[in-house]
C-alpha cells in the first residue's frame, strides 16, 4: 500500500510543478490556490508512505516520478524540446524508478 501512495504523492508533486507556471509566480489566485494545495497533499502522503519505506528510497521515487512527469508535461504543455536524448534520459529516470522499486522487494 506504501507504494501506492508514493506513486499518488509523486503525481501530485507533478500537478505543484506544473501549477507553479500557471499560477505565473502565484500572482494568479485559484492556479496558486491549486499549486499550494497540490504540494500538501504530496508532502502529506509522502510522509504517510514513509512509515514503512526507507526514506532514501522513496524520496528518489518521489523526485524521480515527479521529474518524468513534469519534464513529459513540459513537452506536451509548454512545447519544451523533445529531442532524442532529453526522451532517453527520462528514460532512464524511469529505469531508476523502476529498480528501486525492484530492489526494495516492491513493497
Amino acid at each position: 500500500m506504501s507504494w501506492k501512495v508514493l506513486i499518488v504523492a509523486g503525481v501530485f508533486e507533478v500537478a505543484w510543478a506544473i501549477g507553479l507556471e500557471y499560477s505565473d509566480g502565484f500572482s494568479k489566485f485559484w492556479p496558486s490556490v491549486a499549486t499550494v494545495v497540490a504540494l500538501v497533499v504530496s508532502m502529506v502522503l509522502l510522509a504517510k508512505s514513509l512509515q514503512t519505506l526507507p526514506v532514501g528510497t522513496a524520496y528518489a521515487v518521489w523526485t524521480g516520478i515527479g521529474a518524468v512527469g513534469t519534464a513529459t508535461l513540459g513537452i506536451v504543455l509548454f512545447d519544451e524540446p523533445a529531442d532524442l536524448l532529453r526522451v532517453a534520459f527520462i528514460g532512464v529516470i524511469v529505469v531508476g524508478i523502476v529498480g528501486l522499486h525492484l530492489s526494495s522487494g516492491g513493497h
